[in-house]
């Protein structure tokens, strides 16, 4: 039961999809910037051994003391673990390959599959006054992932589009719903965002009638086109928003933050 005298929680959004390349962790870090400009304070956690969205959001692997596995598995502190970004009112839990052994290390524990959601749930959360808790997931459907739809109210699945992009959806809608079936019966899809999309291209253009065909209005109106800005900002340690402002890239993500806004009002 919620304590009522505990302010409004989070929405947490599991951002996953065990293909890799489909524009995750872009996605995770721009959709963060883009409810940021909406008005809204976002922490994001890189549970991505990878840590590419700690090192896309200017986090350098040697200023990461304290990570997301110090949170999982040494319950450190969430002063410790939460940074700042060069964002305002964008913030992390940086992630190392410390990561990549914490699925065997989690195994042993017998709540192995709320590490997360406990973690994101302590009263020691509530003085950061997030509005939207989004995870960037790893590319598999490990422990890790599983932690991150315990933990989650609903998963967001970036779905490049390309030949045998609905192919991999099957396996990650059975584990969301055996997800809800044994630990998070509330977990929901929260939608599918077309990405990597080129209107110029019939086999983008057929991987979206495809998926609205199937999916219907769990896809979300915008798509995430194929833009070099997209691709360029990491390396300047940037979300698209902040590198280049008026791209298209910059205008599709900020309208995926409002209609994902929309979406939760």
């Amino acid at each position: 039961m919620s304590d009522p005298s505990r302010p409004r929680a989070p929405k947490i959004i599991a951002i996953a999809n065990q293909k890799g390349g489909v524009g995750k962790t872009t996605t995770a870090i721009n959709l963060g910037a883009g409810l940021v400009e909406e008005g809204f304070n976002v922490l994001l956690v890189d549970l991505d051994p990878q840590g590419n969205a700690s090192t896309g959001l200017g986090i350098e692997a040697h200023d990461r003391e304290f990570t997301t596995y110090d949170l999982l598995l040494d319950e450190a502190p969430l002063s410790d673990v939460i940074r700042a970004t060069s964002i305002e009112g964008l913030y992390i839990t940086p992630a190392t390959i410390d990561l990549s052994s914490a699925d065997m290390e989690m195994v042993s524990n017998e709540k192995r599959s709320y590490l997360l959601h406990d973690a994101l749930r302590q009263t020691a959360m509530d003085a950061y006054g997030f509005d939207y808790i989004l995870i960037d997931c790893p590319p598999s459907l490990s422990l890790l992932t599983v932690n991150a739809m315990v933990a989650a109210d609903s998963v967001m699945v970036p779905l490049q589009s390309e030949f045998f992009a609905l192919e991999g959806l099957s396996q990650l809608m059975l584990t969301i719903r055996e997800v809800r079936s044994t630990a998070n019966p509330n977990l929901r899809i929260e939608g599918v965002v077309l990405t990597m999309y080129d209107a110029r291209n019939n086999l983008s253009l057929q991987v979206e009638s495809d998926a609205r065909d199937n999916l219907g209005d769990l896809v979300f109106k915008t798509v995430i086109p194929r833009n070099v800005r997209i691709s360029e900002s990491p390396s300047f340690a940037l979300p698209v928003l902040d590198y280049d402002s008026n791209s298209k890239g910059s205008i599709a993500y900020r309208a995926l933050a409002a209609e994902l806004s929309r979406r939760n009002t």
